[in-house]
C-alpha cells in the first residue's frame, strides 16, 4: 500500500481562484481533502502517484492563482527510494528516461541507473 502524506494548505480557499475546479481536480485524483475544523485551513491525505496526478492537471490548466499549489505539493512530494523506481520500471518496460522523471520527479542520473539496472535484471 502506498504511503500517505498529509499536506497542511493554509488559507486553501482564498488563495485560489476558482477553489471549486481545483477542488473537484484533487477529487478526481482519488486524494482526499477536508477542512480543518471552522478555520481557514484544510489538509490533503494523498500518495504519490495521487499528488503526481494533481500536480500534472494543475499545471495544465494554466490557472495562476493554482502555481502556489503546484509549488507547494512539488516541494511535499516524497522522493522515491532506487527499489520504488525499478518496481514502477518493472510495471511499466517501455517507460522512456524523460517519462520516468517526469512522473517521479527524479533526476537524470537516477532515471538512467534505474533504466539500466532493469536491462541488466532481464538478461
Amino acid at each position: 500500500m502506498a504511503e500517505k502524506t498529509k499536506i497542511i494548505l493554509n488559507a486553501f480557499v482564498r488563495k485560489c481562484f476558482d477553489a471549486y475546479l481545483l477542488k473537484a481536480i484533487i477529487r478526481d485524483s482519488g486524494a482526499h481533502l477536508s477542512r480543518k475544523g471552522r478555520s481557514r485551513n484544510w489538509m490533503l491525505i494523498a500518495d504519490a502517484k495521487q499528488i503526481s496526478h494533481i500536480v500534472e492537471k494543475v499545471e495544465n490548466a494554466q490557472q495562476p492563482s493554482w502555481l502556489w499549489f503546484s509549488t507547494l505539493l512539488r516541494q511535499q512530494r516524497q522522493s522515491l527510494t532506487q527499489q520504488e523506481l525499478l518496481a514502477l520500471v518493472k510495471r511499466n518496460p517501455s517507460i522512456s528516461t524523460n517519462q520516468l522523471i517526469a512522473l517521479t520527479d527524479c533526476t537524470l542520473a537516477q532515471a538512467r541507473e534505474v533504466l539500466d539496472e532493469a536491462e541488466w535484471m532481464d538478461e
